[in-house]
């Protein structure tokens, strides 16, 4: 397998002057294609720092790191936005749908911003709204969900594209047990039959069991 994600020696300081913190501290990680890693360590570890940084959302760090064999660090913005808006997908805990679109408007958008057609998506949404078990929840508007559907929306709007790597950032954190398990079958799903790559941040040890792979993140480095 090829390495899709790889992260070299990265540190990331925060604050000025004598007021520094340190909070990763020469962490590296590899991914391969097609895994599902876990990423978790104690509450103010750095887990979020750290995919945020490989989500080239913060570009300010030290060290290397690559996605997709590529060095995101030298990249102007138009290229690393580019390669994000093909190769990448995101899940938050806040679902961050917007609230006067439906459902299926909700999952294209990222995809009609860049320029597809509704009518190119048709066949590639009918899918995804399958798969996450909203096909009856089309037209509907997020106000009426739950916040497991709403969650859901987020997943097939990260998947819609076919990026290679979905990055979920404690994406059950506002859920409940139930739908905390949805989620969670739901990535193992998309993992193992579409072949996504995932980078969860999770502090449940319940939903890290679901991935292929644990990486601790300790004192600002990764273990595992």
């Amino acid at each position: 397998m090829s390495t899709i994600i790889e992260v070299n020696n990265v540190s990331k300081t925060f604050g000025k002057n004598g007021n520094l913190n340190h909070v990763l501290n020469g962490a590296s990680l590899k991914v391969d294609e097609g895994e599902f890693v876990s990423l978790m360590g104690a509450s103010g570890s750095g887990k979020s720092t750290l995919l945020y940084l490989i989500g080239g959302l913060d570009r300010k760090f030290e060290g290397n790191i690559s996605l997709c064999g590529k060095d995101i660090g030298s990249m102007k913005d138009k290229e690393l936005s580019d390669l994000r808006l093909k190769n990448m997908g995101f899940v938050f805990q806040f679902y961050n749908l917007v609230m006067n679109l439906n459902v299926e408007d909700n999952i294209l958008l990222p995809q009609t911003i860049n320029g597809r057609k509704k009518s190119d998506l048709k066949k590639e949404l009918d899918e995804i709204l399958e798969i996450t078990g909203l096909t009856e929840k089309r037209k509907s508007m997020p106000a009426m969900l739950s916040g497991g559907q709403q969650q859901r929306v987020a997943v097939a709007r990260a998947v819609l594209g076919n990026p290679k790597i979905i990055l979920a950032d404690e994406p059950t954190g506002n859920l409940d047990s139930e739908s905390t398990k949805e989620i969670m079958e739901l990535f193992k799903r998309l993992n193992q039959e579409k072949g996504l790559t995932f980078l969860q941040v999770t502090h449940s040890e319940k939903c890290a069991g679901y991935g292929t792979r644990t990486v601790i993140l300790d004192s600002g480095k990764t273990i595992g």
